[in-house]
């Protein structure tokens, strides 16, 4: 397959060296194509936004987060030049707003301006003349991210709390996006691995392991959490989860940053 990647962030760099090691033609394109020399070197084509090196009427993937007034309008013009033949965006379930369940079957109910604003985009990528999948994932942590890593570095998450998360981990949405690339699956769909609970539950796991003390929680942040029920877009697309929940991610996640900081690594 051909894709672009639009936007090179934390996930967007875990999907790019899955559909490389799937033999795909991989572009990205980001604002400072110079600092991912180490994904170049492995295959991936690096442009700017209006660059003409980007191939049309690919599989373009959408990781941006919206952005607001000429920006937006100039990258809705790069997006309609590519003429795309299928989107998939990386959405998030910040756009279900203050409700506490969610499934497939919730309707969006932002209630913030940047939740307003990714559904906004979210319904604008729908309106388009390609075939569209919108992934809305829970809260993505993995090596270097999420509460485990606060807890490496002897701070609070800033979920800290007791208000219910819905988590998944940055190889599972990857899992998750490489498979949407290749269906037709269409539509908006909730992602979350089978086990939301307290950011505070994972904070006292993560310092376990650690064998730190916990970060003081004596002021806690207050979390609108939401249990976010992401089994049906993972049924459609055949997709497994590697860590169902935080025991196993946290701790492959520690593991895999320990390794990448040590120094022989």
């Amino acid at each position: 397959m051909r894709l672009v990647l639009a936007g090179l962030g934390y996930t967007a760099q875990k999907l790019a060296l899955r559909l490389l090691a799937r033999g795909d033609e991989v572009y990205a394109a980001t604002r400072d194509p110079e600092r991912f020399r180490p994904l170049q070197a492995v295959g991936l084509r690096v442009a700017d936004f209006d660059s003409k090196a980007l191939p049309p009427e690919s599989t373009v993937v959408i990781s941006i987060p919206p952005v607001a007034g000429a920006e937006r309008e100039a990258l809705h013009r790069i997006f309609q030049s590519l003429r795309p033949e299928r989107v998939v965006y990386i959405s998030s379930t910040g756009v279900y707003g203050d409700q506490s369940v969610v499934d497939e079957n919730t309707p969006a109910a932002p209630s913030g301006e940047k939740s307003i604003a990714r559904l906004e985009e979210e319904e604008w990528i729908a309106r388009g003349e390609w075939e569209s999948l919108i992934v809305r994932a829970a809260a993505i942590y993995g090596p270097g991210r999420g509460a485990h890593q606060a807890v490496r570095e002897g701070r609070l998450t800033r979920s800290a709390g007791s208000g219910i998360v819905s988590r998944i981990h940055v190889d599972d949405l990857a899992a998750a996006l490489e498979a949407g690339t290749r269906s037709h699956l269409t539509g908006f769909w909730p992602l979350a691995d089978d086990y939301p609970c307290p950011s505070e539950e994972v904070t006292r796991y993560a310092a376990s392991i650690l064998r730190v003390p916990t970060p003081d929680s004596s002021t806690p942040l207050v979390v609108s959490g939401r249990k976010v029920d992401g089994t049906k877009i993972r049924e459609l697309l055949q997709v497994e989860l590697r860590y169902p929940s935080y025991h196993s991610g946290v701790l492959a996640s520690l593991a895999q940053a320990s390794l990448r900081d040590s120094p022989i690594a």
